[in-house]
C-alpha cells in the first residue's frame, strides 16, 4: 500500500472508530451524529465500512435504538481509550511539556454538592489553572449519570447510594448524620436522643423519591415506630430554615452545618451510617489533564476521606445517600 493510501486508510480508520464509540456509547446513530457533527447516513456508513472491514457485526439493530454484540463490545473495550486519546492529545502533550493553561473542565453535582463540598476545590483549581474554562452543572443524580456516559461532562461528584457497572465511584470525604431542632425545642439539648423520641415529633425530609426518605423510613420501620412528617422540603438549606422557624425537626448529615445556624444538633451515628461525597467516572473513561488536577486538589483539601470511608466500610456501615449527585 502506498504512503498516500496508508495515511488516507489511517485517517478513515479513525473516523469510523470514533462514529462507532459514540453510537455504542449513546446506543443511537442520531445521538452519535449529533454528538461529532456529522450527518446520521455518514455515521451510519462509517459503521458499516468497519463491519465489513473486520467481518464482523459491531451492533444488534432493533429500529433506532442500538446494542452492541459480543464482538461490539470487545472493539468498544479496545478502541475508546485510543480515541479519547487522540481527542485528549493537545491537552495531553500539553500537561507533558508542563503546562495546563487552556481547556475546559465541565463537572456535574448535584445542589448539596456544590454548596457545601465543592466550595473550596473549585476557588484553589480557579486559582492555580486561570486559563481553563471551568463549567458546575446543577442536575439530580439520574440527569448526572446520563450527562457522564454522554461524556457531556469530565467527572461527577457526589454520592452514590448503589454503584452501576459501568462507572467508578471513589469517595473524598464523609460526615455525620445529625437530628437538627430548634433551639428551644425538648430534644436541643439532649446528649442522647433515641428513635422514639424522635418519632413523638414531626419531621420535615427532603422529597419522598429520593433514598434518604426511604432510609429514614427503614430505619424506624425497624424498630416498629411510627412518625409523622410534617413537611417535604428540597435542599438542606430549606430544610435548616424550616426547622429554624418551628415547623420540625429533621435528619440531615453536618456537611451542611456551621456554627452560624441557630439550630439544636444531636449526632444520630447509633442510628444512621455516615455519607460519603467522592468523585464519580465513567468506567474506562480516558482521564483529561483537567480531570486527573481536580482529582488531586480534592484529595488536597480532604485528604483523609477515603480512609475515614474505608474504616466505617469495615464497621459494617452502607452509606446513607439521596442517590448520585445529591
Amino acid at each position: 500500500m502506498a504512503s498516500g493510501q496508508q495515511i488516507h486508510y489511517k485517517q478513515n480508520r479513525l473516523k469510523q472508530l470514533r462514529a462507532f464509540c459514540h453510537a455504542a456509547r449513546t446506543g443511537s446513530v442520531s445521538a452519535a451524529a449529533e454528538k461529532i457533527f456529522l450527518s446520521q447516513p455518514t455515521v451510519s456508513l462509517q459503521i458499516q465500512a468497519l463491519e465489513r472491514e473486520l467481518d464482523t457485526v459491531l451492533f444488534e439493530r432493533r429500529g433506532p435504538k442500538i446494542r452492541l454484540t459480543p464482538e461490539g463490545e470487545l472493539l468498544y473495550e479496545l478502541a475508546q481509550p485510543l480515541v479519547e486519546g487522540m481527542d485528549k492529545l493537545h491537552d495531553t502533550f500539553s500537561v507533558h511539556c508542563g503546562r495546563i493553561d487552556q481547556g475546559t473542565l465541565d463537572i456535574a453535582a448535584g445542589e448539596s454538592t456544590i454548596l457545601y463540598i465543592l466550595p473550596e476545590p473549585v476557588r484553589r483549581f480557579a486559582d492555580r489553572y486561570p486559563g481553563i474554562e471551568l463549567r458546575l452543572h446543577n442536575v439530580t443524580g439520574r440527569d448526572g449519570l446520563a450527562m457522564l456516559r454522554a461524556d457531556q461532562v469530565d467527572l461527577a461528584v457526589g454520592s452514590m447510594l448503589e454503584i452501576p457497572d459501568d462507572v467508578n465511584y471513589r469517595p473524598v470525604v464523609t460526615h455525620r448524620p445529625m437530628l437538627i431542632t430548634p433551639l428551644d425545642h425538648p430534644l436541643a439539648n439532649k446528649q442522647d436522643v433515641t428513635l422514639a423520641e424522635i418519632a413523638e415529633h414531626g419531621l420535615i425530609l427532603p422529597p419522598r423519591h429520593l433514598s434518604t426518605w426511604r432510609l429514614v423510613d427503614l430505619v424506624f420501620r425497624q424498630q416498629s415506630l411510627s412518625y409523622k412528617v410534617t413537611l417535604e422540603a428540597g435542599g438542606w438549606e430549606v430544610i435548616k430554615k424550616y426547622v429554624q422557624l418551628g415547623l420540625g425537626i429533621s435528619i440531615v448529615t453536618d456537611v451542611c452545618l456551621t456554627d452560624d445556624e441557630a439550630l439544636g444538633q444531636v449526632p444520630l451515628e447509633q442510628y444512621f451510617p455516615r455519607r460519603s461525597y467522592g468523585i464519580v467516572l465513567r468506567r474506562g473513561k480516558f482521564l483529561s489533564p483537567q480531570t486527573k488536577k481536580f482529582q488531586e486538589i480534592l484529595d488536597e483539601v480532604f485528604p483523609h476521606g477515603a480512609a475515614d470511608f474505608a474504616r466505617q466500610q469495615r464497621r459494617g456501615d452502607s452509606g446513607w445517600e439521596d442517590g448520585l449527585l445529591s
